[in-house]
């Protein structure tokens, strides 16, 4: 199975393949200019592999929370392509893209609670829990909200059922948002484990979590891919298709 990933909706400018198990990534990191080098770093990265776009299997993108315009490129640009090589799509969690980074980092970590920077004084927020085969499943849903009203849930976080973790639930936090809201982190530091202040969304992690939603038939048309913004104040214009 061959899977081309690609992600816009923070700082981070990324692309990878999946490629029957092996994941192949580059990312950089822009202020802007992301619409200027996303093209142009899928094909650098489909010609390195010898790959045609039509040999691809399904495209998937970040499909937020994010910034307004990076979502609604990653989500264009995915559906685009898709539409011209007769592709199906996926769309990935931008927030589930971070928790699998740390669960990746660390094979004891069970949970893992994300805060991105979201502007306005806010954060995009979730808590993801270690699912089967090591992949991120959410626990409870996505929100945007103040670093003020951040907490973990009552009832904790283990990993799914049939994962075996530690007996100590461990923990961590990951994501911009603690980096831009240092109470925020102050705050939670004597409830998680450890804080990385410098994860962001990658097109690796994407990849890795699109291959599990493609074998499980999780695939949508191309016209049919969402953006996820979660804020309700702002205005969402109709996504353009790139022909």
């Amino acid at each position: 199975m061959k899977i081309l990933a690609l992600d816009t909706a923070t700082e981070a400018c990324s692309v990878a393949l999946w490629i029957d198990g092996s994941v192949s990534a580059h990312a950089i990191e822009l202020t802007q200019g992301h619409a200027q080098r996303i093209l142009a770093m899928i094909d650098a990265l489909l010609a390195a592999h010898a790959l045609p776009l039509g040999g691809l299997d399904a495209i998937a993108a970040g499909r937020g929370p994010g910034g307004f315009t990076g979502v609604r490129l990653a989500v264009s640009v995915a559906q685009g392509l898709a539409l011209g090589a007769d592709l199906p799509t996926v769309g990935i969690s931008n927030l589930a893209a971070v928790a699998q980074a740390a669960l990746d980092r660390d094979a004891a970590v069970s949970a893992v609670l994300v805060c991105n920077d979201a502007r306005m004084k806010e954060v995009y927020t979730a808590l993801y829990r270690r699912g089967r085969e090591g992949l991120a499943a959410l626990d409870g849903a996505e929100r945007v909200a103040s670093p003020d009203a951040v907490m973990l849930p009552a009832h904790g976080a283990t990993a799914a059922p049939g994962v075996a973790t530690a007996r100590v639930p461990r923990i961590v936090g990951a994501g911009r948002g603690f980096r831009a809201y240092p109470g925020l982190a102050d705050r939670m530091r004597g409830q998680l484990v450890s804080i990385d202040d410098t994860v962001l969304p990658g097109a690796g992690e994407i990849a890795i979590l699109a291959a599990a939603a493609v074998q499980a038939g999780e695939v949508v048309a191309p016209e049919l891919l969402q953006p996820v913004y979660l804020r309700d104040n702002v205005a969402i214009p109709a996504v353009t298709v790139l022909q």
